[in-house]
């Protein structure tokens, strides 16, 4: 209990100090994140490319296993929720309003840089593949190995639903792995907070934005970003004085059937032959080099390239990383009773091919209007980023329903997103309570906003991933460290007698 308290009050009082400081100062916090960030991807960018992919392999490698047939849970578990429920939940969970935000965004921000030194078809094929691997399975092997651990020894050896519970496994002496442990909770904690609080402030610019679309403005106005802001507050606060129930797995599936009618709506009255054609070869072109790209770190092609590297892939995988912990425990928490074969699958694959279709319509409709159109999306990824998927459902008929459609998803993912993390960062900084108090939720709720606040100062959606960077760096080697926990578990577990499902 008294380690929990410490635990408790040094995450609160570095989150507390990082949000002043950004809400102070946002300037110099920029400063010294940029600082920090660029030196660590200058000097470990490959160890965390080279981390992801082993992930990736492993999780996959599983699957081809006896292991494959464990069960996550006693024998004869089985699984909560139906599968396409529980694909929709995880989906919601792990990428939430990014996607919405980017959808048009990032695929012509990497064409635009691409453009200037490839053919146009050739820009536009590696925009898409970007596109595609940022968000992709590389992603998704980032939660599956933390969700598996975590749901793995949970379920199966009884810990609590801790980052330190697989860590102390490693230590044989109680000091050294109650040491680690406490810092592997504390590390998940800060990478928690900070890279929900950047989700906070992506979705109150989009939410700002589309808002200004509907009303015929030019831009966002500090007034309105700050109503917004407030509004999200109010939305979040009274669900963290009630347990978190069904209501928020509704919540979560209201946004996602949004984002799939989105997606259905923009094939089909967009330019249908051009989107389809977009989805099928950005799949093929994912699939041949997914695994390679994964281990690509552009040495070799000179500084503006690495710059765009560090900037989008590095980042992203970091970003990932940091919303490891807050996902693993929700993925681990609807995941009893499926087999370590059937998680696998279905964390990896089914999110991912949901993404490849995602930027393979928005995304398309982007390049087809940059290729074939006046340029204007391609224009305005210099200038507002925050609009472009509201500028593209604009070119498209029903644009001010399909508009006032993405801002209620947004606004539900961001909902959603904060009052679970405040669940989990009540659970973890107060030793795995599986029912954290009002008063811990409420304080998390609470910081969390100030640090989103923090964020929106920062003043660009660039200088917000670096925030994000700085906060999960140092779980880079905590996600690592779970993987080996897992592996030892299940070697050591696996000796003394066979995997079965069904025994």
């Amino acid at each position: 209990m008294h380690n929990s308290r410490v635990l408790l009050a040094a995450s609160v009082g570095l989150c507390a100090v990082i949000g002043i400081w950004g809400v102070a100062d946002p300037a110099s916090l920029l400063t010294v994140a940029q600082r920090i960030v660029d030196q660590y991807f200058t000097s470990r960018g490959w160890f965390v490319m080279l981390s992801v992919t082993i992930m990736l392999l492993f999780c996959l490698g599983l699957t081809f296993t006896r292991f494959g047939d464990i069960r996550l849970g006693a024998d004869t578990d089985r699984p909560d929720y139906s599968t396409p429920t529980w694909i929709a939940m995880l989906f919601a969970a792990g990428m939430g309003v990014g996607l919405l935000f980017w959808a048009v965004a990032e695929p012509l921000t990497h064409y635009h840089f691409a453009q200037e030194a490839l053919p146009v078809p050739i820009a536009a094929e590696q925009a898409l593949l970007a596109a595609n691997f940022n968000w992709g399975i590389h992603a998704w092997a980032i939660y599956g190995t933390t969700a598996l651990t975590i749901a793995y020894f949970s379920f199966r050896r009884g810990t609590p639903m801790l980052v330190s519970a697989p860590v102390k496994n490693l230590f044989p002496d109680e000091a050294w792995a109650n040491a680690v442990g406490w810092i592997s909770d504390f590390m998940a904690i800060v990478a928690i907070a900070i890279g929900v609080a950047g989700s906070i402030a992506m979705g109150v610019f989009q939410v700002a934005d589309g808002i200004t679309v509907l009303t015929g403005g030019t831009s966002a106005t500090p007034l309105l970003v700050g109503v917004v802001f407030f509004l999200i507050v109010a939305a979040y606060i009274p669900p963290l004085l009630v347990d978190l129930g069904s209501g928020m797995a509704k919540l979560s599936n209201i946004a996602m059937a949004i984002a799939i009618a989105l997606v259905a709506y923009t094939v089909i009255l967009g330019p249908s032959e051009y989107l389809l054609n977009s989805i099928v070869g950005g799949i093929g072109k994912y699939i041949a080099e997914v695994i390679p790209r994964g281990l690509q770190t552009f040495t070799f092609y000179g500084s503006e390239t690495s710059k765009w590297f560090r900037d989008w892939t590095l980042t992203y995988m970091v970003w990932w990383i940091a919303w490891g912990p807050f996902v693993g425990v929700f993925v681990a928490r609807i995941s009893r009773g499926r087999t370590i074969r059937e998680f696998v699958l279905g964390v990896l694959v089914a999110p991912t091919v949901f993404s490849t279709v995602w930027f393979g319509a928005f995304g398309g409709v982007g390049l087809y209007e940059a290729i074939d159109g006046q340029g204007q999306l391609l224009a305005m990824t210099q200038t507002n980023v925050e609009r472009m998927t509201f500028a593209l459902l604009d070119r498209l008929p029903l644009s001010g329903l399909t508009t006032l459609a993405t801002i209620a998803a947004a606004f539900l993912f961001i909902v959603t997103s904060v009052v679970s993390a405040a669940f989990v960062l009540g659970m973890f900084s107060t030793g795995g309570n599986p029912d954290p108090s009002v008063k811990v939720k409420l304080v998390w709720g609470g910081l969390l906003g100030i640090l989103g606040a923090a964020m929106i100062l920062s003043g660009s959606v660039q200088a917000m991933k670096q925030l994000i960077a700085l906060g999960a760096l140092p779980f880079v080697f905590i996600t690592v460290l779970l993987l080996t926990c897992l592996v030892r578990a299940l070697m050591l577990d696996g000796a003394k007698e066979p995997a079965h499902a069904d025994r």
